[in-house]
């Protein structure tokens, strides 16, 4: 049996790995990309059908070749998951207006970059899902400048969702965002394996119901 795509983009050991494994265990096959081989091999092991993509997600133009290339060898995507952030510390006046510009791009630019690359063959197969990890701080900015480049990117990240969802809708796609306002960590309300349940049921959603954002704050 040929089992469904599901591309995780920023696949590493809080959300983007109990993601992975939420769908592998729904039976799908998993396409892990990240940084690090290494990592991706270690989160690979144990999920039966699972490839690993070592990729730079701040570089839009690494991230369409590579997801490209997994649709080139597996076929169209039913689920894209976007994962990557990075948390860096600085005061807001003096941080490096280099790094907040990278630290954007692998937040937004480098989700709409996926987006470009897998919504045309989904379109072609019938539809998808492309699901991203939202941050509380964008809809609460005013508590993020000390992260200042998180804050800014999960903000753009969540406008560009769902800006997009209604432009996808008509072509099959459903563009959603889990907008996780709480601290991640295992072992709590906001373990990842808990939040992992709320992008499967983003996916499951009948398309008469389809939501374009869950906020999760840590209560079911």
């Amino acid at each position: 049996m040929i089992r469904p795509l599901a591309i995780i983009a920023g696949a590493g050991p809080g959300i983007g790995g109990a993601v992975a494994r939420a769908f592998s265990a729904e039976g799908f096959a998993v396409a892990l990309l990240a940084r690090r081989l290494e990592a991706l091999e270690a989160l690979a092991e144990g999920l039966p059908d699972a490839s690993c993509w070592p990729v730079d997600l701040a570089d839009p133009s690494a991230v369409a070749a590579v997801i490209r290339a997994v649709i080139a060898e597996h076929g169209s995507p039913s689920v894209l998951h976007y994962n990557a952030a990075a948390w860096y510390e600085a005061d807001p006046l003096e941080i490096d207006p280099a790094l907040f510009t990278a630290d954007l791009s692998l937040c937004a630019t480098g989700a709409l970059a996926a987006v470009q690359a897998a919504v045309p063959a989904m379109k072609a197969s019938g539809g998808g899902t492309l699901l991203f990890t939202g941050g509380g701080l964008a809809l609460r900015p005013e508590y993020g400048g000390d992260v200042i480049s998180l804050t800014a990117g999960k903000a753009a990240m969540r406008a560009m969702v769902l800006a997009l969802a209604p432009k996808l809708a008509p072509m099959g796609g459903h563009a959603a965002t889990v907008t996780v306002a709480g601290t991640v960590a295992p072992g709590t309300a906001f373990d990842p394996d808990i939040i992992a349940e709320a992008f499967l049921a983003l996916h499951k959603q009948a398309r008469e119901d389809w939501q374009a954002e869950v906020v999760f704050d840590g209560r079911r």
